[in-house]
């Protein structure tokens, strides 16, 4: 093979991996830009869809439709898990001090991890995910796997739903607004709770597709599956700039395309360390992440 060809092939990669963390830190930069609090739990939240898509999986085959079904099931399920999170996590304690917040995530995130680890249906060893077979795509002389090529036509269509609907509907005006001022916006008639409640449920839902497709990238699902890609999918939210949608996604490309150079390129055991230093990085030159903007605190 000649160099041209691997780069493609590894860049290729780089966007599968890196649209699924982008679909994963949509939903903290989402969460953050609302309610101000980073919802460590979302990682396992895309755990948890992944078991969801998994568990339909089995039970009608990998087959398109049963792929199809198994997204479905994965985002509903990550959804309703989302708003029952904010309402019985997070809402409680939205006037108190974030430190509160953030310590409540974290045991949130634990909660969700030990309690697939003690179920009797789910267990702490890994299993394996039944793989859709799909034929490759050729694009010139590359040909792309076909699940990689799903991966990624999946997620460019979720984000580009999410935009109109962020840009474009009432609901997503109401997200600005209560983004911009919670305060006002509720003085001005909306209803802070249920729009707070709904993008929760949008964040959650996008960490769930995002977990089904993880698991069927990488074969595998277990109840720590969703502690380092959530983890990078934070770092690329930090790294685009948190809060800013745009920036999450840019963020996810940019860390998925530079873990896989790094695996393809030079040791793979520093794939990780990559990641973390590149976000390093880029906050020492604009310390509000890329697309990140300055905010100014009234006193």
């Amino acid at each position: 093979m000649d160099s041209g060809y691997i780069f493609s092939q590894q860049l290729v990669n780089g966007l599968s991996l890196g649209s699924i963390y982008a679909l994963i830190a949509l939903g903290y930069t989402m969460v953050y830009g609302i309610v101000k609090l980073i919802n460590f739990a979302h990682g396992d939240i895309m755990m948890m869809g992944a078991y969801a898509g998994y568990f339909v999986l089995v039970a009608m085959g990998p087959t398109p439709a049963g792929f199809c079904t198994a997204m479905f099931f994965a985002m509903l399920f990550s959804a309703l898990l989302g708003i029952s999170i904010e309402r019985l996590a997070y809402r409680p304690l939205r006037n108190a001090p974030r430190l509160n917040s953030l310590i409540t995530a974290i045991a949130v995130e634990l909660i969700l991890q030990n309690l697939m680890r003690v179920l009797p249906f789910v267990g702490p060893n890994p299993r394996q995910v039944p793989q859709i077979k799909l034929k490759p795509v050729y694009i010139g002389n590359l040909a792309v796997p076909g699940i990689t090529f799903l991966v990624i036509i999946t997620s460019i269509l979720l984000m580009v739903i999410l935009g109109h609907l962020v840009n474009h509907t009432k609901t997503g005006k109401a997200m600005r607004s209560v983004s911009y001022d919670m305060q006002a916006s509720s003085l001005m008639g909306i209803n802070v709770n249920k729009t707070i409640a709904i993008t929760f449920a949008i964040g959650s839902l996008l960490a769930g597709a995002g977990g089904l497709l993880y698991a069927s990238a990488y074969p595998q699902v277990d109840p720590m599956m969703g502690y380092m890609p959530g983890l990078k999918a934070f770092v690329a939210a930090v790294l685009g700039g948190i809060g800013s949608i745009p920036g999450a996604m840019l963020g996810g490309i940019i860390l998925g395309v530079a873990e896989t150079m790094v695996k393809g390129y030079g040791p793979s055991a520093y794939a990780d360390a990559i990641s973390f230093s590149l976000l390093i990085v880029i906050l020492l030159i604009k310390p509000t992440g890329i697309l990140g903007k300055k905010t100014v605190v009234k006193v």
